[in-house]
């Protein structure tokens, strides 16, 4: 950890807790800052805030004040769920507070470099895939971000032998302002989180903040099977490296004569990849990019992808049983999410799909349901989905009350060399906490049939 300067004396406010909230006022507080942490939750029911008492940090709890920026803070850092509408932090923009996110503070006190990774679809996946590329060429990766490990937590511990291999959202990316990751890959832009950022060309500019910090020095990764980042390559600072399943770049990663290449080297054949889909192929060329620029060798990118099924939840390879496939894409809680996974498969597909009802409808599927032989549907859009089945001519539909009815029913449609694949195209939250909890499931219902 960087023994830096910055925050010395300043006045701080943290806004929100969580674990992000909570690192950064623990950091905060160790690098010298005055530190005031403000939670909407009443402290009696906040562990996290009475845990920060303990240790000499103000808490205040409860409530959002109207006169809590009178108190004369020098910086925000935000939890990167609050939107930029909340009054506070429309109060702190007009008295012109500096507003960050907690990523850049651990820029701040980094010692090891770090691969930043953000886009719409595939952050996790090619996250994880990179992890594990520096990991097996014995690179000493560590994972944060997104992802689920604070990013601050992680710095703190980092040192000059490691790489931060860190996922980033377009909620974190707007907080910075120095942050600069050696290497910056984007995997792709499509519409998103439009009620958070109020317009897309607002989120789309937050996905870009990844790059705007680097230098000739730096690298960028972008998705050239993808106008909108194709053209970002246009205003980057750092040496652009192309990615693409569609056409051939002799500076980039791409696909050729039955293998993946980069920089017109040959890394490892097509066929011995086991992550099933286009996409994954999107995801691990822009993966194998970051892992080359940081020396990893083809043999350990080999070892990867001959034994990576997938991140849980992401088009998760469960088990096969009997000649079927189970998959677990219990993630694919939007319609475009369910697109990328039926297009994934050319076997037979059992769909298991459902979930709560937004009120949208799902006649962007339709394309996608060709090699769907059956529907078992469930939740609050089951017969949505029953009438979208209908009209694709589907013969085979069946409704059930919840995934773990789904599984045995789903088998028994199904025959050797069909896929099972779980990949609701909805939220869980009509009948799940979570979409981890589904998927969780779905994994021990497919188990039990086993």
């Amino acid at each position: 950890m960087k023994k830096i300067e910055d925050y010395i004396n300043k006045k701080v406010l943290v806004l929100g807790l969580a674990k992000s909230g909570v690192s950064a006022a623990l950091l905060l507080h160790k690098l010298g800052a005055f530190v005031t942490v403000n939670d909407k939750k009443p402290f009696s029911e906040n562990p996290e805030a009475q845990n920060l008492v303990e240790k000499g940090i103000k808490v205040i709890c409860g409530e959002h004040p109207d006169d809590l920026l009178d108190e004369g803070f020098e910086l925000i850092v935000k939890n990167p769920g609050i939107p930029y509408s909340n009054p506070l932090i429309q109060d702190a923009i007009r008295r012109k507070l500096p507003i960050i996110t907690e990523v850049e503070l651990a820029y701040k006190i980094s010692e090891a470099p770090m691969i930043g990774i953000t886009g719409t679809n595939g952050k996790t996946t090619t996250t994880t895939l990179i992890y594990e590329f520096l990991n097996v060429g014995n690179k000493k990766p560590l994972i944060a971000g997104n992802i689920g490990t604070v990013a601050s937590d992680v710095a703190r511990k980092a040192t000059k032998d490691n790489h931060i291999v860190i996922e980033l959202s377009s909620f974190q990316l707007k907080g910075i302002d120095t942050f600069k990751p050696h290497i910056a890959i984007i995997t792709n832009i499509f519409d998103a989180h439009l009620d958070y950022h109020g317009t897309r060309e607002d989120y789309v500019n937050a996905k870009k903040r990844i790059m705007e910090n680097q230098t000739k020095t730096d690298y960028l990764i972008l998705n050239f099977d993808h106008e909108e980042t194709k053209q970002m390559a246009k205003f980057a600072n750092a040496n652009v490296i192309p990615f693409s399943v569609n056409e051939y770049y002799s500076n980039g990663a791409c696909i050729k004569d039955g293998y993946l290449y980069f920089q017109e080297e040959p890394i490892v054949e097509v066929s011995k990849i086991v992550l099933p889909g286009k996409h994954n192929l999107e995801n691990i060329l822009a993966a194998i990019s970051a892992a080359k620029l940081t020396g990893v060798s083809n043999v350990a990118i080999e070892e990867v992808l001959t034994t990576f099924t997938g991140v849980k939840h992401r088009l998760q390879f469960v088990k096969e049983h009997n000649g079927r496939k189970f998959y677990n894409d219990s993630k694919a809680t939007n319609v475009l999410a369910a697109q990328i996974a039926l297009n994934a498969f050319s076997s037979p597909i059992i769909w298991l799909a459902g979930g709560l009802d937004r009120g949208n409808g799902f006649d962007e599927l339709l394309p996608s349901l060709n090699h769907v032989k059956a529907l078992v549907a469930f939740g609050e859009t089951k017969e949505k989905l029953v009438d979208l089945a209908k009209r694709k001519g589907i013969e085979t539909i069946i409704t059930v009350d919840n995934v773990k009815e789904a599984v045995p029913l789903a088998y028994s449609l199904s025959e050797p060399g069909d896929t099972i694949l779980l990949s609701p195209a909805c939220a869980s939250w009509d009948q799940y906490k979570s979409f981890e909890i589904r998927g969780d499931i779905f994994i021990e219902a497919v188990h039990k049939l086993v």
